[in-house]
């Protein structure tokens, strides 16, 4: 344990005690013990003591995901951010409670094998003497995705949680073998697939998915989590299959890659497509709805820029986010800002831990059953006259 205390101004005192510093302006204040607290960035709370008022306030960030304690609810997303390893630690004093590696893609494997099969082989048969002119060799496989993490869970101090999409059950249950392999504190599967058959029905593809995790479970022991995108029939129902199956968390939801349209040129373009503030609303809704009805955790995702947006998903009874967007816009000493945010939050409602709040407001606990079961006539149900009011004042 370590205890130190630090004057913040004339009125208020900070006690750092098994605590964790989220305040930039605090670690500015705080000089030359700046490098000391980064080294126990572990800790998990930090205790105001407001002079004037005489109030002693420990604010708790701590929270739960996949059984697996984090000091806070901010999550870096599976993304190309997390490839370089500076960046990690820096995503790590920001203040991340954990990253998601970037996804292993089984369907990537297959066409940098193909690609390098295809060079090695462009000057083969040129004439009746040499016909190679390369040693056979064959793809690494996932081998240096696997080193790579490695080498990621070795710089790290926070957990570090591996992403994985394949094609085929055999690949699923190999390359999560060996992720296990390099101490990885869990797994996510990416169920990410866009239907192509007319003919392959919803059924079908969750059973899949279902028996996927059920096997996957058999053959790891780390925590393993299921990244879905909300474009199912009754995402509620898989949830709840998945759950039973032995899901030890959601991430709600995948952000896909949509193809576009460039009308100049006539072509198909692949634009990056971040998140924008505002999008996260179907995460805001489908974590109040899961509160309180499924054993794993929930962790939103989508449109998370600002601790305002952590906390909307705490109080709908999600019990983490994970971003990425906000990120690449705004650099990993967002996090600080974030947490600042949320410190302030909590500060200001007197609650001293995120457990206190956490589901607050999720249809379990709100007293308007409706807020999330409609999707029509909503304005209705929020107060159209007030919407007119504000918008449409002549």
């Amino acid at each position: 344990m370590i205890t130190d205390s630090f004057v913040l101004s004339r009125n208020c005192l900070i006690i750092i005690t098994m605590g964790m510093l989220v305040l930039s302006k605090i670690q500015i204040i705080f000089g030359n013990h700046k490098s000391d607290l980064n080294k126990n960035r572990k800790y998990l709370f930090f205790l105001i003591y407001h002079y004037q008022t005489g109030e002693l306030i420990m604010i708790n960030l701590s929270t739960h995901y996949m059984g697996i304690p984090l000091r806070n609810p901010i999550i870096i997303g599976s993304s190309s951010l997390v490839n370089d390893l500076n960046m990690l630690k820096k995503l790590e004093v920001a203040g991340a409670a954990a990253v998601v590696y970037k996804s292993l893609f089984e369907e990537q494997i297959h066409l940098e094998s193909i690609q390098m099969d295809d060079e090695m082989a462009e000057f083969s048969d040129r004439n009746s003497e040499m016909g190679n002119i390369f040693p056979k060799l064959r793809h690494a496989g996932p081998a240096e995705y696997l080193h790579n993490l490695r080498k990621a869970k070795g710089q790290l101090g926070i957990p570090l949680i591996a992403s994985l999409n394949c094609i085929y059950t055999e690949t699923w249950l190999e390359y999560a073998k060996l992720i296990e392999k390099t101490g990885v504190d869990g797994l996510e599967l990416n169920f990410y697939a866009v239907p192509r058959d007319f003919d392959n029905e919803s059924k079908t593809i969750e059973d899949q998915q279902v028996e996927l995790l059920s096997a996957v479970k058999k053959v790891v022991s780390i925590p393993v989590s299921v990244k879905l995108s909300p474009f199912y029939t009754n995402v509620l129902n898989l949830i709840s299959r998945l759950d039973k199956a032995g899901a030890n968390g959601f991430v709600l939801f995948n952000r896909l890659f949509e193809p576009d349209i460039n009308t100049e040129v006539m072509k198909h373009t692949s634009p990056f497509n971040l998140s924008h503030e505002g999008d996260g609303r179907l995460s805001i809704r489908y974590a109040g709805l899961l509160s309180g009805n499924i054993e794993g955790s929930v962790c939103s995702n989508t449109g998370i820029y600002s601790g305002n947006d952590v906390v909307k998903m705490l109080l709908a009874g999600a019990d983490c986010v994970q971003v990425v967007s906000a990120i690449y816009k705004h650099k990993p000493e967002h996090i600080t800002s974030m947490l600042s945010d949320i410190e302030t939050w909590m500060n200001t409602h007197k609650f001293e831990s995120v457990n206190e709040f956490k589901g607050l407001l999720s249809r379990k606990n709100t007293a308007n059953p409706y807020i999330y079961k409609r999707a029509q006539y909503i304005e209705i149900l929020m107060g159209a006259e007030e919407v007119q009011k504000k918008y449409l004042t002549i």
